[in-house]
């Protein structure tokens, strides 16, 4: 039997740590002397030690640890801790990186600036078209995995432009998405729909050239056009993809060109188109 002091020394834990682990449950003693309260280890108790150690060298929480010791009884049970506790560093580590990306974008020093962007905003209409579509709820940044599907079922039958209908008239990190692709005749396929999208009589429509992290400056010139001429916006919105990330690479967001619509319901018949800055 070994005391704390000892035990702390053949763990390389010290005495603190070893306290704090018996009132958490993660590494008792085996045996604790009930006149005077003093910790007593055993072999048992070091190979516990040892596992408790790599286990917190892995980064496992304290919560993570207690389930682990709880129901790792054998090397193969405590690879299937090991698998999850990767996923989880995996996304981590993609989240982190995405962080660092921000930080370069905007670390970077800034171009001189000069003027604002300009946006072109004209009334229209939009015809109607045979599409086949998936309707989701989910992230925005997902619309790419079913246009995969689309393009797929589509194959050759393709007659124009991708787009998306936006059914939220907010930003929403869980959005009402259908995304679309023009298609010459009806097709079938598991997962799609084909239907006709009527004619919109109305429309406000603008163009937005560059990465999808500032489309919003498009959608603000389109806000505040309607604002200016009394019109009342409805949904859906389309965003038509005229030059995107193709499906395997992304290639330079500064090129995106997207084309944006909102249908209106009410205001003047006919206009000018009018640019509007966003910065």
């Amino acid at each position: 039997m070994y005391r704390i002091s000892d035990f702390s020394k053949i763990t390389s834990l010290t005495v603190k740590t070893l306290r704090y682990y018996d009132e958490e449950g993660i590494l008792s003693p085996s045996y604790r002397d009930g006149a005077n309260g003093y910790r007593y280890y055993n072999e048992k108790d070091f190979t516990r030690a040892g596992l408790v150690t790599f286990l917190r060298s892995l980064d496992f929480s304290i919560s993570e640890m207690k389930e682990v010791l709880a129901d790792c009884e054998t090397d193969e049970d405590l690879s299937y801790f090991l698998r999850e506790k990767k996923k989880q560093v995996m996304g981590n580590i993609a989240r982190e990186q995405m962080i660092i990306d921000k930080i370069e974008q905007f670390a970077r020093p800034a171009a001189p600036v000069t003027g604002l962007t300009e946006y072109t905003v004209e009334l229209g209409t939009a015809d109607p078209v045979l599409v086949a579509s998936v309707r989701y709820t989910g992230a925005y940044a997902n619309t790419g995995d079913y246009f995969s599907i689309l393009y797929k079922a589509v194959k050759g039958n393709g007659a124009g432009v991708p787009f998306n209908l936006h059914y939220n008239d907010e930003y929403a990190e869980e959005a009402e998405i259908e995304v679309c692709l023009p298609i010459r005749r009806h097709i079938r396929g598991d997962g799609i729909q084909v239907r006709t999208l009527p004619a919109v009589r109305k429309v406000i429509r603008t163009v937005h050239r560059g990465p999808y992290s500032t489309i919003n400056l498009a959608y603000k010139a389109l806000l505040d056009y309607a604002g200016e001429h009394s019109l009342t916006c409805a949904v859906p919105s389309r965003e038509y993809y005229l030059k995107g990330p193709g499906m395997l690479f992304r290639g330079n967001e500064n090129k995106y060109v997207t084309e944006i619509l909102i249908p209106v319901e009410s205001g003047p018949d006919s206009g000018k188109g009018e640019n509007h800055g966003g910065q």
